[in-house]
């Protein structure tokens, strides 16, 4: 990926996808009956957000970017986080949720370094890197808690 704009809009529509897997985290632990995580996940969903913006004002975009067929870059076909997302019904347990966010990071930080490592351009190199240190300080966090629940 070469095109700084594409990037941007492979990040972008990435945090949207991140934002409502958050918010759908954040409903289900609020109905469990689950503070901490419903907490969690709002704040995480609202990171997404900013990412989302931040990535917007840096590519210039006013709306959500589309992407042809031909531009998706995509590993699977669709983003990181979809692509993690068997979706969530009300007997998912707080361990469970805790997993599927932590492989939507996952993928994420990994869709990140492939772009770094094998992009030709600077500015999409510099922010890719950006966004996987990101990534994976989310991956890092999510790894604390699942050591303390499993404790």
């Amino acid at each position: 990926m070469d095109d700084i704009h594409v990037f941007l809009a492979h990040a972008i529509l990435l945090e949207f996808e991140a934002a409502r897997r958050y918010e759908d985290l954040k409903a289900t632990m609020g109905t469990a009956g689950n503070k901490e995580a419903e907490a969690f996940f709002g704040k995480m969903a609202e990171f997404s957000r900013l990412h989302l913006k931040d990535a917007m004002r840096r590519g210039g975009f006013r709306d959500l970017p589309k992407l042809a067929p031909e531009e998706c870059q995509w590993p699977e076909g669709v983003s990181p986080e979809q692509a993690a997302w068997a979706g969530v019904d009300g007997f998912i347990d707080v361990a469970t949720a805790y997993r599927l966010a932590l492989d939507g990071e996952e993928r994420s930080q990994l869709f990140y370094a492939a772009i770094a490592a094998s992009t030709q351009d600077h500015e999409v190199r510099r922010m890719a890197r950006e966004f996987a240190k990101e990534e994976s300080e989310h991956v890092a966090e999510l790894e604390r808690i699942m050591a303390r629940l499993a404790a």
